[in-house]
Order: C-alpha cells, then structure tokens, then sequence
C-alpha cells in the first residue's frame, strides 16, 4: 500500500450530511481515493482536557447538535472501532499520556464527512481528540509524530473550518462573505501552499483578521494535526474553496 494523503475538511453545517455541493466534492473525492486500512480522525466536536484516542471496538455515531431535520438524527455510520490504532497512536505519541477511550464514538464532525467519503463505513475508525488546554504548537507537533502512520495505511484527516464565527453568520441564502473572512481563508490557503505552518500557529493568532475569523480555536486546530503530518514531496490540492453564510469557511486541502 502507498503513502496515504493527509486531508483537512471544512466541515460547515451538519445538515452537510443530507447533501450538498460541499458532499459531492466529498464523495467524488472518495472515488479517487485508495482505499485506506484505517482512519484517524480529528473533529473540532471533541475538545476536551486531555489527550485521548477512540478504543472501542464499534464506536456510536453521535448526533451532537440541535434543531435539525429528523433524517439527520435517523443517520447511522456504523464504522468499526480501530483499539490497533488507538495503541499505535499512544505509541507515537509517547512520552505523552494519552487516555483509550471507551465512551465517545464518532460525532458530527467526522462520521458527516465519512458518510459521503466512503459510504461503505467498512473502514475502522478511531478519533483523537483535542487537548483545549494547549496551543497550537502543541497540536501541530502532535501531528508531526503521528505522521508515520501515512506509510501504515492510515489516512489522517482534520475536520473543522478556517474561519468559523457564528455570531457573524448571515442567516441568508447566497450571503457574501464578510471582507474579514475572505481574507483570512485567503491567508490560510497561501500559507498552506507555501508550507509555512507557523503563520497560522504564531501571526495568524494577532491579526485582526483572525480574531474574527476564529474567536475560539476549536475548528482550526484539527488543521494544524494535518500541517504536522505533511510530508517532504506532499502535493496541495483544494478540494472545495468557499465561504458560507458571510463567516462558515467550506475550504478543504489534499496533501500527499
């Protein structure tokens, strides 16, 4: 089996997982895709105190969100666990403690985009989460050491959005982005394709731009896990490349 890529979703809406424009560029996306032996995830949706990694052997899909249309909550994506993975990701990331989780499954931000990447859900999942106590850095590093598991099989995907503010959402079909939006999604895409990671883990923090672009860091830093995995002869391919609701960044990059 060859390098898997290392790919970065913007995530967007739940409702995403019902169809849209957004799904399709995800699913023609799968078609094109080897087959991977397992997946490591990480959503924006598990920002916890810690560092732990999914080790249950069929982890639940969870409907972590309100107000939506009853298909959304009847959708299953009922994926294998991966507890292999889980171990081999505590192994890498060794000497840091790293929890085997038991209770958290899949939630919004990984099996929305699954259902459309590879439909099949025949492909063991586990998902790491998201340590709020740390910067970026920090999350940048950590996909640094997981990057071998790209030569293991493994597809690593990041799941969040480059710009996510909701208290500046325009709750109107077709609404442009706000000029601060466009900017900063422009910021981050050149900063990716010049490979210079730490733009968005050390300036991005003080511009303006991105403080209006990402008043909480929950939906960049699954980015920053995708960064650190790159690898030296990496490709960068945007998959989509929008701003919904004048403040929901929709981009996805393809590395590798």
């Amino acid at each position: 089996m060859s390098r898997q890529p290392t790919i970065f979703f913007g995530h967007g809406s739940p409702m995403n997982a019902l169809g849209s424009p957004v799904a399709d560029a995800w699913r023609a996306l799968g078609a094109t895709l080897e087959k991977p032996r397992a997946i490591l995830a990480v959503s924006a949706h598990w920002y916890v105190p810690g560092v732990a990694v999914t080790a249950m052997e069929k982890p639940k899909t969870i409907h972590d969100f309100g107000g939506f249309p009853r298909p959304l909550y009847e959708m299953q994506y009922p994926a294998p666990g991966a507890p292999f993975l889980a171990e081999r990701v505590a192994e890498l990331l060794a000497p840091l403690a790293v929890g085997l989780d038991l209770e958290w499954g899949l939630d919004h931000g990984t099996w929305c985009i699954l259902a459309h990447l590879f439909p099949d859900a025949d492909i063991p999942v586990a998902q790491l989460s998201i340590d709020r106590r740390q910067p970026g850095a920090f999350h940048f590093e950590l996909g640094r050491k997981l990057a071998a598991l790209r030569d293991e099989g493994v597809l690593i995907i990041g799941s969040g959005d480059f710009v996510h503010n909701l208290g500046a959402v325009i709750w109107q079909e077709g609404a442009a982005p706000h000029p601060w939006a466009s900017r900063f999604n422009d910021f981050v895409k050149l900063a990716i394709t010049e490979d210079r990671p730490e733009a968005l883990f050390a300036g991005a923090a003080i511009s303006q731009d991105a403080r209006l672009s990402i008043p909480t860091p929950e939906h960049f830093w699954p980015l920053l896990y995708v960064l650190g995995a790159r690898g030296e002869g990496d490709t960068t391919r945007f998959i989509t490349d929008r701003v919904d609701m004048g403040a929901i960044s929709m981009t996805g990059v393809v590395l590798g």
